[in-house]
C-alpha cells in the first residue's frame, strides 16, 4: 500500500499507459480521479478497479479546455478534499515531416500535448500549495532527448513538457511540490498497435525495426511506465525533483555495435 488514501488525478486513464497506471495506483491504496475524453473507456476503467476492490470515479473533462478542468479539480476537492498527486498523462502523436504537416494538426497536438499540462497543473497547483504537499508528474517521452523521423510536431511538445517540468519544479519547490517527467520509448499501447496495424503493409517488420532501436531488444509494456509513475508518486521519491525518468529500453543512452 505504497499510495494509501492518496487521491491522484490521471488525465487520459481510459485506455493505454494511463489506466494501467491506475489499476496498479488502485493496487497500492490509491483513491483514483479517472479522466478521459471518451465516457466509455474512461467508466470501463473504473469497473475494473472497483472490481478489485478499489476506489475510483469518473470525470469527463477535455484537457485542453479552462472551464471543464477548473470545473473537474473542483468537483474532486468538493468529494475528496485533497489531490495529492497529479499525473499528467492525455496526449496525442503527431506524425509526418514538417513541411507536410498542415497547421491544423500541428496545432492540435501542441494543444493537447502542452496546453492539456497546463490547465491541470494550473488548477491542481493552487491546492497543492495550501497544503504545501503534492507530487506533479509530467508525460513526456525518450524523443525529447533525441531525433526521431517524422516526429516534428510531437518531439517539439514533449521537449517543452521536459522543459516545463523543470522550471515548475523550481518554481514550487518552496511549497514542497515535487514535479517530475516520465520519458519512455515506444510502448506497446493499443494506440500504437492499432498505428503499427493502419501505417505499415508489415505490421511485424515495422515492430522488429523498432525493436533494434532499443538496448533491451524488446518494446515496452504499459506496465513498465506505470511501476516508474508508481515510484514518483509515491513518498519513496521524496528527494527526487525535477528529473527525467527514462523508461525507454535504452533508447537515448545508446545502441548496441
Amino acid at each position: 500500500m505504497r499510495l494509501h488514501n492518496k487521491v491522484i488525478l490521471i488525465t487520459g486513464s481510459g485506455s493505454g499507459i494511463g489506466k494501467s497506471t491506475a489499476l496498479l495506483f488502485a493496487r497500492e491504496g490509491a483513491k483514483l480521479v479517472i479522466n478521459d475524453l471518451s465516457e466509455q473507456n474512461g467508466t470501463a476503467t473504473v469497473k475494473e478497479i472497483q472490481e478489485a476492490g478499489g476506489e475510483a470515479i469518473f470525470i469527463r473533462a477535455d484537457v485542453t479546455n479552462p472551464a471543464e478542468v477548473s470545473a473537474m479539480v473542483d468537483q474532486i476537492i468538493a468529494h475528496y478534499g485533497v489531490i495529492d498527486v497529479l499525473f499528467n498523462n492525455a496526449g496525442i502523436s503527431g506524425v509526418g515531416l514538417l513541411h507536410e504537416i498542415e497547421p491544423e494538426a500541428w496545432d492540435r497536438v501542441i494543444n493537447v500535448n502542452i496546453r492539456g499540462v497546463y490547465l491541470p497543473s494550473k488548477y491542481v497547483i493552487p491546492h497543492m500549495m495550501e497544503r504545501r504537499a503534492g507530487s506533479i508528474i509530467n508525460m513526456s517521452s525518450c524523443i525529447a532527448e533525441i531525433g526521431l523521423a517524422r516526429r516534428a510536431s510531437y518531439a517539439a511538445t514533449k521537449g517543452a513538457v521536459l522543459a516545463l517540468t523543470k522550471s515548475m519544479q523550481v518554481d514550487y519547490a518552496p511549497y514542497n511540490i515535487r514535479v517530475n517527467a516520465l520519458l519512455p520509448g515506444t510502448i506497446m499501447t493499443p494506440f500504437v498497435e492499432n498505428y503499427l496495424k493502419t501505417s505499415y503493409a508489415d505490421p511485424e517488420q515495422a515492430i522488429a525495426g523498432l525493436k533494434k532501436r532499443q538496448l533491451s531488444e524488446e518494446l515496452g509494456l504499459p506496465e513498465d511506465v506505470a511501476k516508474a509513475a508508481l515510484f514518483l508518486a509515491s513518498d519513496e521519491s521524496s528527494f527526487v525533483m525535477g528529473s527525467p525518468f527514462y523508461v525507454d529500453g535504452g533508447v537515448v543512452f545508446g545502441k548496441n555495435a
